[in-house]
């Protein structure tokens, strides 16, 4: 499935209003994981509250001892304090990267900005080597800005 095929549905799981924030989110994260081969690991990470760090939400993939990560350490961290997109074709050229898995190959991180404001992101990791494309930030930005509507 491409990625036009899929926003209508990531539109549909957005509208699910009677779902809860985290059920919406976890069926996102489901969607991609099962829909784009090369996504293994899908999940969200947000600000917690006030504090300089970032606290994981729903995903799907490996079990990740990395649920609270501090702004500026990680990709995830960066992303947090740069608010820019953050694609690393080849996370062991990384110098500040949080290793998740010995599979993982490549990582992908856009902020969620609600009100100008960076309040998260959504997180992919691929074990396939430089899998990320422009398409790829394009489509993940309209999802970060469809799920930015749950919280405005």
């Amino acid at each position: 499935m491409n990625f036009e095929q899929l926003k209508p549905q990531i539109e549909s799981i957005v509208s699910e209003t009677n779902r809860t924030v985290d059920e919406r989110l976890l069926s996102i994260c489901q969607l991609l994981e099962t829909h784009i081969e090369y996504y293994n690991w899908v999940g969200f990470y947000f600000r917690n509250g006030n504090k300089e760090e970032l606290h994981l939400g729903p995903y799907v993939g490996e079990p990740t001892d990395h649920t609270v990560i501090p702004f500026g350490k990680g990709i995830c961290g960066q992303v947090a304090v740069s608010n820019e997109n953050f694609v690393v074709p080849d996370v062991a050229a990384q110098d500040n990267y949080i290793a998740c898995s010995i599979t993982v190959k490549a990582e992908i991180v856009v902020p969620v900005f609600v009100n100008g404001e960076n309040i998260g992101q959504i997180d992919i990791d691929s074990n396939t080597p430089d899998p990320f494309t422009e398409a790829d930030e394009r489509f993940l930005e309209f999802i970060c800005a469809k799920v930015a509507g749950i919280f405005s």
